[in-house]
């Protein structure tokens, strides 16, 4: 485990099933991930921890993604194209963020997962519960 002591945040990895796709993200060992009940979150399951750009950090296996977009073509859902599993994305909601997706993390860096509903089938008037996760 890699800790950033002044701001409280330990180096979290992470990655797809098949392992082409490896990533560290810096955030606390306490995790509030936002559960989804949008269209594409509520098929995959996919338990949201946004965080600013800096501090994301794809390891390994740039080239074995594939991106998928839809609607206002602002969020891209990046899926591993060998094993299929989105393990992180850029959201619509912070566009200058990742999004990555607690359930791909491997897990011996958390302490506990606090889950919070969000209600993405109603995304234009709660976009703003989101917006100031990735400053």
């Amino acid at each position: 485990m890699t800790a950033n002591s002044s701001a409280g945040f330990v180096t979290h990895r992470g990655g797809c099933h098949c392992g082409a796709v490896q990533f560290e993200v810096m955030a606390e060992t306490i995790i509030e991930a936002h559960e989804c009940n949008c269209s594409i979150c509520q098929k995959s399951g996919y338990l949201h921890l946004i965080v600013p750009a800096d501090r994301f950090r794809l390891q390994s296996g740039e080239a074995e993604l594939s991106v998928y977009t839809f609607n206002t073509g602002i969020a891209r859902h990046y899926f591993c194209r060998h094993c299929g599993i989105k393990s992180f994305y850029v959201p619509r909601s912070n566009p200058q963020g990742f999004s990555v997706n607690v359930r791909c993390l491997e897990g011996d860096t958390i302490e506990r997962i606090r889950i919070l509903q969000f209600d993405g089938r109603n995304w234009e008037q709660n976009a703003q519960v989101l917006a100031h996760l990735s400053e």
